[in-house]
């Protein structure tokens, strides 16, 4: 029996003290929450899309003849001048019909040299042998001379006479064989000219399209080109919140292998289609200063700056839960709904909410909120 009477005084200690722990240890830290509360400031309104690294214009670079890819100058990632020569096609027998055609070039300039020089000795005899027609003809007309020195003469005149003409005519004969070989002479140095490929523009060879030993048909493509200066973001934004954005406007891009890094932009351009699937309107962003290296289709964020709410009230977005906040009143918990005026990645600016309220931040690990439970801060 002195045993027994200290049963139930030992029990109930143990009872009170098992209440007392849980009430310290565990009621107390699942009904405790921390609290922020609103402060007044300007609100950038910003808008978000998402969308990856393009360009205004990529430029594919083709041989305008076909044949075989004899070398590939320019690899990914080089960077090339405009004029640069950036591929060489198969010339073939080109080069040696150049050649016969310079050789046929110098033998009909040759040809037309020596006739010239031809000429010119022919009319010097043609000269001597007018003087000896003219004094027969008057030595005939006189009687003194023979009738067939005198047709001696004339005919030794006309022989000449024939004999320039014939070489004139090889002149201008040799002279068109002369034309026509330099151009061809020109039009094969052009077809050479041809095969060997240059780039348009100065940029950066983003892609190679073909290699050497291949077979290309006219206009395929070689390398792709891209200019620095039309590197931009192709962001996709929900059409019901696009009306607000406009050229000019500042944005930030965030590209995925740089999450930590915001870089400063500006919208460019917005598209006039959008997309019927998705009902997302395209806007460009440009860089205000292009990174390096930079990867076209890299996804990337973008925030558009499209206005400012001023002297507004602020609270962080996190505490958002769907149109209204926890707050706590008189030891309570109560659910505020709000107005939302704007919002960015961080605070939202609201209306509905006293200056001085306690919102709750939400835990997981805490009991849950519901209207009218008991809380402690």
């Amino acid at each position: 029996m002195r045993n027994r009477r200290w049963e139930i005084p030992l029990i109930l200690l143990l009872l009170g003290s098992g209440a007392w722990l849980f009430y310290q240890k565990v009621y107390l830290p699942k009904s405790t929450y921390a609290f922020v509360t609103p402060e007044r400031g300007d609100l950038p309104l910003k808008i978000f899309g998402i969308g990856t690294v393009g360009a205004k214009n990529l430029y594919n670079v083709a041989s305008n003849s076909g044949g075989r890819l004899q070398r590939v100058l320019k690899d990914e990632g080089d960077r090339v001048a405009q004029g640069d020569v950036i591929a060489r096609l198969d010339p073939v027998d080109l080069p040696q019909q150049l050649e016969q055609a310079q050789a046929l070039a110098r033998k009909a300039a040759l040809e037309t040299e020596a006739s010239v020089k031809e000429i010119g000795s022919l009319r010097a005899q043609r000269a001597l042998a007018q003087i000896n027609y003219d004094r027969y003809a008057r030595l005939q007309n006189q009687g003194y001379a023979a009738k067939a020195e005198y047709d001696k003469a004339r005919t030794d005149l006309a022989s000449l006479d024939a004999q320039i003409a014939a070489s004139q005519a090889r002149i201008a004969a040799s002279k068109a064989q002369e034309i026509s070989a330099r151009k061809s002479v020109e039009a094969l140095m052009q077809k050479i000219r041809r095969l060997e490929v240059r780039s348009p523009v100065s940029g950066l060879v983003v892609k190679k399209l073909a290699r050497a030993g291949e077979t290309l048909a006219p206009q395929q493509a070689i390398l792709q080109i891209v200019r620095p200066q039309e590197v931009w973001i192709r962001a996709n934004i929900d059409e019901r919140i696009s009306g607000a954005i406009q050229p000019e406007q500042n944005a930030t891009i965030t590209l995925r292998s740089r999450s930590d890094h915001p870089l400063p932009g500006r919208v460019v351009r917005i598209e006039r289609e959008s997309d019927p699937v998705t009902e997302e309107r395209i806007v460009d962003v440009a860089f205000a200063h292009l990174p390096e290296p930079f990867y076209l289709n890299e996804q990337a964020e973008v925030l558009i700056t499209t206005g400012r709410i001023r002297d507004a009230l602020l609270i962080p977005v996190k505490l958002l839960q769907k149109d209204g906040v926890w707050i706590y009143r008189q030891g309570k918990a109560h659910f505020v709904r709000l107005e939302i005026l704007g919002r960015d990645d961080r605070f939202a600016a609201v209306r509905g909410l006293d200056e001085g309220a306690k919102i709750l931040v939400p835990d997981p690990h805490k009991k849950p909120l519901f209207e009218g439970a008991s809380i402690r801060l």
